[in-house]
């Protein structure tokens, strides 16, 4: 396997161009929004010159590293002889379901068609190509360069060849991948989404702050940055997204997005990529100032 096809070029899809790139693949990175791939390379480009001042990769491995990766905002031309295409598109079936409908369509018939979803069926997603036993789920926490897991989702029809091969290319990439089977949420949010439902519904019924709630978590069980804080960085329409997939797939109640939440979403406070949620974000300061008063 040496060509690696990226669709989508946000924030997970520039992190697995990063990571495939920098272990030798070539990679075409495609996205419909050219300005999308510029801010894809230039965070590329500062990612790994973060790395060079550390000393964690020398100069001509950061060239190397961007001279395999190619940008394209054409998906038969970027794809074409592709061994693997990893889709990191935004977390939406309609448009997962599109976007793999036209893969199964484009791609040769040996490409493996692998999605970035953190939530979505990777089944249902696999349903809409003729090459099921080919489509699974590769899951890369954020941010992708540097977190070590990655979630390898064996759909209804994933054959045991498709599954191994991405398990072993994942180790390939310095990941530590963990096979899981295709359920709503899959682990790490099935587990993740509810706990952070939960400190919202904590802050929406008045039981603590922001930072108290935050606090407790991050002093009473060593997480790294609390519930509210992560709900932020993850985005709070995802985090929506991802709590209405559960409670529709599993129809319990204890899934629904709280109130509070859908409030927020609704008035465009996303978290930190649109400069307001839990926190305020000021570009070029990573000081948490606390924002608005929560209103139910």
């Amino acid at each position: 396997m040496n060509k690696i096809g990226v669709i989508g070029a946000g924030t997970m899809g520039n992190g697995i161009a990063h990571v495939f790139a920098m272990k030798g693949y070539s990679v075409n990175l495609m996205d419909i929004n050219s300005e999308a791939l510029d801010r894809a390379l230039a965070t590329i480009d500062k990612n790994l010159g973060r790395m060079l001042a550390k000393e964690r990769i020398t100069a001509d491995e950061k060239s190397a590293t961007l001279n395999n990766i190619t940008v394209t905002t054409d998906m038969a031309e970027g794809l074409a002889g592709c061994d693997l295409v990893v889709e990191a598109a935004t977390e939406k079936v309609d448009l997962k379901l599109k976007i793999f409908k036209h893969l199964d369509e484009t791609c040769g018939p040996d490409t493996i068609l692998a999605t970035n979803t953190s939530s979505i069926s990777i089944t249902k997603i696999a349903a809409v190509t003729n090459r099921p036993e080919k489509v699974i789920g590769m899951h890369f926490m954020n941010p992708v360069p540097i977190m070590k897991l990655v979630e390898v989702i064996r759909g209804y029809s994933t054959s045991d060849e498709v599954t191994n091969l991405v398990m072993d290319l994942s180790k390939k990439l310095g990941k530590i991948p963990v096979e899981v089977n295709d359920y709503p949420g899959f682990v790490a949010n099935r587990m993740l989404m509810p706990m952070i439902n939960e400190a919202i519904y904590s802050l929406y019924e008045g039981v603590a702050g922001v930072e108290e709630i935050d606090t407790v978590m991050k002093l009473g069980m060593a997480h790294p940055m609390g519930p509210l804080q992560l709900a932020d960085f993850i985005g709070l329409d995802v985090c929506h997204s991802i709590l209405n997939v559960l409670h529709d797939g599993f129809g319990n109640p204890k899934y629904a997005p709280c109130p509070l939440l859908v409030n927020m979403v609704t008035a465009g406070k996303l978290g930190k990529k649109s400069g307001e949620g839990f926190y305020l974000y000021t570009k070029g300061s990573k000081d948490l100032v606390v924002a608005g008063s929560f209103k139910k």
